[in-house]
């Protein structure tokens, strides 16, 4: 839900706030770490641009493997965490174990989730690909066997199960993208929470700063083309200067492939570009 200011000052006359509801205000204490260093920076030079730490926070240790099969959990808690969009869920096991996970929409304190092949395909309990069935919302979804959930874990996200071929499963991503990923590859029933997260309005630039985000310049603005970017120099007069945009590094910016994993390509059945 989004939540809407009065005008009472300029950075709230647009502010849209998210409204997140959780049952606690502090974080497991053993489940934490502290964010030493500088973000985006390696022995203090800018390795990745506009980054920053921004406020102080802890960062809240998630279980996305799920790797504890066959043991009942109870949820205790749903939390806000910082570093991600959606809340999460402080679960407590059997055997005494506490862990948090990521927190699905419908999920609340009391209901029980588990992990494993034998796990019912509902809300919160993760099981393999092969187990779920067809047309099933999932997230937090592994590219391999016993990796961990990369897949599908930003708020609102979720990605559906579509067909099986003898051992692959056939999944439509966040993206639109439809791939194969092996059916012995665990992902978590449900679709994550905060999807109204991408109608937030921070409504000021310090709000920015907070969450660590820095400035970003246009290149147009830059005035020296030999040092500050492709761009730089009198736009009014000649625009970028070029046929083609250029990269900060003066690399072509537009229709160069920047896909990698070649040996992956047989596994998309659909692509993400395509328009059809």
């Amino acid at each position: 839900m989004i939540k809407t200011f009065k005008p009472t000052t300029s950075s709230t006359r647009f502010r849209k706030a998210l409204v997140i509801e959780t049952t606690t205000g502090e974080p497991e204490k053993k489940l934490t770490r502290s964010l030493i260093g500088h973000s985006g920076r390696n022995k203090g030079r800018v390795s990745v641009r506009h980054k920053e730490r921004g406020s102080r926070k802890l960062y809240r240790i998630i279980d996305f493997k799920r790797d504890k099969r066959e043991i009942p959990a109870k949820v205790a808690t749903i939390e806000y965490d910082p570093n991600r969009g959606p809340n999460i869920a402080l679960v407590f096991y059997a055997d005494g174990e506490k862990r948090y996970i990521l927190a699905p929409e419908g999920l609340q304190v009391g209901m029980t989730v588990i992990s494993g092949p034998t796990a019912e395909p509902v809300l919160g309990n993760s099981l393999p690909l092969s187990a779920i069935p067809l047309g099933t919302q999932i997230h937090n979804i592994e590219l391999n066997p016993n990796g961990g959930g990369i897949l599908a874990r930003g708020a609102g996200g979720y990605a559906q199960v579509l067909a099986k071929e003898g051992e692959l499963v056939n999944l439509k991503l966040p993206s639109g993208e439809v791939k194969k990923i092996s059916g012995r590859c665990y992902a978590t029933i449900g679709v994550l929470g905060n999807a109204d997260l991408r109608n937030v309005r921070l409504g000021k630039a310090g709000r920015n700063r907070h969450l660590g985000v820095r400035p970003t310049v246009r290149g147009v603005a830059m005035g020296n083309p030999k040092k500050d970017h492709p761009h730089a120099g009198s736009y009014k007069t000649t625009g970028i200067g070029m046929s083609s945009p250029k990269t900060p590094w003066g690399k072509i910016a537009r229709g160069v492939r920047t896909r990698r994993r070649r040996n992956t390509d047989h596994t998309i059945v659909k692509s993400r570009h395509s328009k059809k």
